[in-house]
């Protein structure tokens, strides 16, 4: 097998022409992007223009949330100890930093932040860490991020007398675990109208309803938990939680926290990742803030990155953030060797595989799933990367949009310890005795699903426009998209039979391509990531699609094209 060179595209259909009547304060390319994001009226257009959250979007509206202020208020007014137990992902920090910045700002001075050590602990709630924080003197333990599929855990910590409150934005099981309270919109009977808040986007509306704040993420928004929307922003789009509804929202008002740069620690970091602060967007966080922070949790254990958060020092942060930014190096090469071996490993015994598979005893536990996720981009398959231990095996998992990899460790239940986790990534841990027959049910249940589709990624364009009309106010008309990401995407643009001028390879390792581009009438600069190969067999003319963006580099801005494929041109779609 060849890794797919070509994509599927698909060309979105022009607007109708309610849609267009409706609409038609907009200019035609804004009308076009909108109705692409399922906008045909004013109304709705303008609430996404806005990012406006959904209605009743108040935090006391989740089930849970009444039952969890109460019995934390309770804590808080008796002093007793209380432990805020996340995850060592960003988004788990990111919820721990800030769940527990709130209670401290309301008075608790007993607040123990716990993030389980990857390689020692595992994820998730764990008897052991249990009984420690019991000896302690915790009383009531709440979980972000984590715990809503940890039943046998939570029975034990009733049986040693610690309450329980789990936050959790996983898919639940059939049957939850016993607390006092489970906030979870997606556990049954709960209808609260956004379904997919991050782990941080939970403990946020928990700490509004302790504030007695709306927190609704909307421009006019105010109050102390307005400065934790740096942290709510950080950990939603490092999760590829989808930025639609009140994600996008509250990341929109996130990001306006991370440029006013109020946070010192987050300062060292976009420091160390030569990010600046006042112009910081969702995809520096995906690819600069975000893998940093995780990089501590995948080497080592995440309270470096947890402390970061917490810190105001400027000394400490700077120390912290020098650390991480190191960490995140080493991450990168242990990623590079991991990703080589499995792909050697995926295609042992097959030439085409539905199901990509590489498991070894000496693979970093904490890297698995950035090895899985590079074999998934790359190859167009669901993939599973795990180390093997002495007992068991712990693996992670990243899929396509065509497969949903929780529903079939769900099928496979009864041979795992525990797994979990969303449509397209999750997690398991097996008995080593147990894993042939998982593997085995797993590859089987893959090609049941995803034999004789066409299994090509594909990207879906806005709309074709000739390059004479690509004006600089489409970039501002952008701007309304804005956070764009995984379920929000970037406006992207088909250009066909393009000149192509000039063109050579970029990059400390030649795997980018830079070059210009003509429809004859006007010429646009352009770069193509990680599509060097082109630089072999360029043809004369070709058809192209983009992302239409400025460039700033050495001081200077100018318009260029983001090539995110290249097609000879009149090849079909």
């Amino acid at each position: 097998m060849t890794p797919p060179l070509s994509k599927r595209w698909q060309i979105s259909q022009p607007l109708t022409s309610i849609a267009a009547q409706n609409l038609a304060q907009y200019p035609p390319v804004l009308q076009q992007l909108l109705f692409n994001r399922g906008h045909a009226t004013a109304e709705t257009a303008q609430c996404y223009l806005d990012a406006a959250p959904p209605p009743h979007s108040e935090p006391e509206n989740m089930l849970g949330i009444p039952q969890a202020v109460e019995r934390i208020r309770h804590a808080l007014q008796t002093e007793q100890t209380i432990a805020v137990y996340g995850d060592y992902d960003v988004d788990g920090v990111t919820a721990t930093a800030l769940l527990t910045q709130v209670l401290r700002g309301l008075g608790g001075s007993k607040i123990i932040p716990y993030i389980p050590n990857r390689f020692e602990e595992g994820y998730g709630l764990n008897r052991e860490a249990l009984v420690t924080l019991k000896e302690w003197g915790v009383k009531l333990v709440i979980t972000v991020d984590c715990g809503i599929r940890s039943l046998p855990e939570a029975e034990f910590a009733q049986q040693i007398g610690m309450d329980m409150i789990i936050s959790d934005h996983h898919h639940p099981h059939n049957e939850l675990p016993a607390a006092q309270a489970i906030i979870n919109p997606k556990q049954p009977g709960d209808e609260y109208p956004y379904k997919d808040l991050a782990g941080v986007g939970l403990a946020y509306k928990l700490g509004c309803a302790l504030r007695g704040e709306d927190g609704l993420g909307g421009p006019l928004l105010a109050g102390e938990m307005q400065a934790m929307l740096d942290l709510v922003a950080l950990g939603t789009v490092a999760d590829l939680a989808p930025l639609t509804g009140e994600n996008r929202a509250l990341v929109r008002s996130g990001l306006r926290e991370l440029q006013r740069g109020q946070r010192q620690g987050l300062r060292s970091l976009m420091g160390a990742a030569g990010i600046q602060s006042g112009g910081v967007t969702a995809m520096d966080i995906g690819y600069g803030l975000g893998p940093r922070l995780n990089a501590a949790g995948r080497l080592e254990s995440a309270m470096a990155a947890l402390e970061l958060l917490l810190e105001q020092d400027v000394q400490t942060c700077g120390l912290l953030a020098q650390q991480l930014d190191n960490q995140n190096r080493e991450r990168q090469q242990q990623t590079r060797q991991i990703q080589e071996q499995a792909e050697v490993l995926a295609f042992k015994d097959k030439i085409d595989p539905f199901l990509l598979v590489a498991i070894h005893p000496e693979y970093n536990p904490g890297i698995v799933g950035l090895a899985a996720s590079r074999l998934t981009e790359q190859w167009y398959r669901p993939s599973i990367v795990g180390q093997i231990g002495e007992e068991t095996t712990r693996a992670s998992c990243r899929s396509i949009p065509e497969y949903h990899i929780t529903d079939a460790l769900d099928a496979c239940a009864d041979l795992m310890e525990h797994h979990g986790g969303h449509a397209a990534a999750a997690g398991f841990t097996v008995r080593n005795e147990n894993l042939p027959e998982l593997l085995a049910r797993l590859q089987a249940h893959a090609e049941t699903e995803l034999s004789g589709l066409d299994l090509r990624p594909a990207l879906v364009a806005d709309l074709e426009i000739p390059l004479r009309d690509l004006h600089p106010e489409i970039i501002a008309f952008q701007q309304g998209l804005q956070p764009t990401g995984y379920g929000n995407r970037q406006a992207l643009y088909v250009s066909r039979g393009l000149k192509v001028e000039r063109y050579r390879v970029i990059g400390k390792e030649n795997n980018h391509l830079r070059l210009t581009v003509s429809d004859g009438r006007i010429t646009y600069d352009a770069v193509a990531f990680r599509q060097a190969r082109w630089a072999e067999d360029m043809p004369t003319h070709v058809d192209m699609a983009y992302n239409f963006e400025l460039n700033e580099f050495n001081g200077r801005t100018n318009l260029q094209l983001n090539v995110r494929d290249i097609k000879p041109a009149g090849t079909p779609d």
